[in-house]
Formats: C-alpha cells, sequence, structure tokens
C-alpha cells in the first residue's frame, strides 16, 4: 500500500514538473512572439494584403512602390490617440543595425516626417512645426525588435525648452545647458523644410564620438523647428542609455501621447 502511494505521488510530481517545464516554453515562445510583433504585422499582414488586394490593413498604409527592400509602412500605435509608428518593410532590428548607416541606406526619418498628416488628422488640427516629433529608442529600453519611428505631438515643456534654447543649437552636436525631462541631451539643428539628405542616423553615428561603435544604446530624437529668420528645419536631441548607472533614457519620453499641443 505504502508503495503504491509513494508510486503515485512521484507521478503526481513529475507530473506538475512537465506541466510547468510546458507552461515556462509557451511563455517564453509568447514573450519571444511579441517581441517580434511589429514585424509580423508588417511582414504578414500589411505586406501581403497591400500586395494582393491593395489593403494595407491592419497599417494605415504601405510604400513599396521602390521595392520592398526600401519600402515602409504606417501603423497606429496602441497608446495615445495621436500616435503612429513608420516602420521599414525589410527587417531592420532598430537603431543598432548596420544597415542604417550603409550607402544609400533609406532615409526612414525623412519618410517619416514626410507621414506627419496621420498625426495631424488624428489631432484634427493642424499642428505647427515644433509640436511634431519622431523618436526611436535604443535597444536597451525597447520592447519590438523591429525597427519603429514614433511619430506623435512633443511634450509642451520640451517644446518650451527647446524654444528658449533655440538661438544656440548649431550646426554641431552640444549638450544643451538645460535638462530635458529631468535627463542630459545634445542637440544639433538641421536647416530645410524636410530632411532630404539629412539622415539623422548618420548624422549622429559620424558626429557623435564613440556614436557608432555602441548605437544599441543611443536615443535619437527629431524635432520640427523655426529658426531665426522664418527659416524652418528641425532640432535633433540624442542621449545615450546606459544599464550600469541605470540611465534608462528613452527618445520617446520627450513625447506627449496625449498631444496636448491639439489642445493650445
Amino acid at each position: 500500500m505504502r508503495k503504491l502511494q509513494h508510486k503515485r505521488r512521484y507521478l503526481l510530481v513529475a507530473g506538475l514538473i512537465i506541466v510547468g517545464a510546458a507552461v515556462l516554453v509557451l511563455a517564453g515562445r509568447r514573450f519571444a512572439d511579441h517581441s517580434n510583433r511589429l514585424w509580423q504585422i508588417v511582414h504578414e499582414e500589411c505586406v501581403p494584403g497591400q500586395e494582393r488586394v491593395g489593403n494595407p490593413a491592419p497599417c494605415a498604409a504601405v510604400h513599396i512602390q521602390d521595392g520592398v527592400d526600401r519600402g515602409y509602412v504606417v501603423l497606429k500605435d496602441l497608446i495615445g490617440a495621436t500616435q503612429y509608428l513608420l516602420l521599414p518593410t525589410t527587417f531592420v532590428s532598430g537603431i543598432e543595425s548596420p544597415d542604417l548607416l550603409l550607402p544609400n541606406a533609406p532615409n526612414y526619418f525623412g519618410d517619416a516626417w514626410g507621414e506627419r498628416g496621420y498625426v495631424e488628422r488624428a489631432a484634427q488640427r493642424a499642428l505647427p512645426r515644433a509640436a511634431i516629433s519622431l523618436a526611436v529608442n535604443s535597444m536597451l529600453n525597447r520592447s519590438q525588435n523591429h525597427l519603429h519611428i514614433h511619430m506623435d505631438c512633443m511634450r509642451l515643456d520640451v517644446q518650451a525648452t527647446l524654444q528658449r534654447l533655440l538661438a544656440g543649437i548649431g550646426d554641431d552636436w552640444a549638450v544643451l545647458p538645460e535638462p530635458l525631462v529631468g535627463h542630459s541631451y545634445r542637440a544639433r539643428r538641421i536647416l530645410g523644410e524636410d530632411l532630404g539628405s539629412a539622415d539623422p542616423f548618420l548624422l549622429l553615428a559620424d558626429g557623435v564620438p564613440g556614436a557608432r561603435a555602441a548605437m544599441g544604446a543611443q536615443t535619437l530624437t527629431v524635432v520640427g523647428a523655426q529658426f531665426a529668420e522664418g527659416k524652418p528645419g528641425f532640432v535633433v536631441l540624442n542621449a545615450r542609455a546606459d544599464v550600469g548607472t541605470g540611465a534608462f533614457i528613452r527618445g520617446e519620453e520627450l513625447q506627449d501621447h496625449s498631444c496636448a499641443a491639439a489642445r493650445e
């Protein structure tokens, strides 16, 4: 009788171990699937839908007229009423990808600025240049492993600080004299109505010492601006996330997913 009870207890424990292991495996798969979810949406839903029947859903738009290797999609983010994402139609892991620094690489920031109308339509009003921002987080502080540029409104307090510092922002990278959202940022300007040939990824890699070798730790945010004498342009902002010091800086922290600018 004791041997039978011992055997039953052994089988019960063994069964629980097997079930627990299966749960951990499934949980691991779900986590992996979650981190690749944006790529799955682009690769398995939006692009095939556009190619087969001309329907980009669940994306708002698919642009592959120059080929999938150079194309992008626009997707409404789940967070916020006005936040959209721009994602390449070819796989690009994130800001750390060497593909972004290749000669003749697509200027995804330039594409994102060209699609800012999605943010304005969601805001139900035209927005000034300084109210619109494009942000990429570092690989140390993101949930998705496919490059995505956050397109949304800028925080009003950040707008005010940048406007106050605008005259001192030049063509070379320099640390801002005031923090943004409690963090130190460096900044430089780009003049022009749009980004044209100015690719913020290359400007960061080639202009900030050590950045090219540690792109995965960088954050990058581009903000519309109006400089002296009415010259349109952009302020490009960069900070470095650092696990060692606990500086989990995200470029997205400068954005306002509630878009208070739309209510100004």
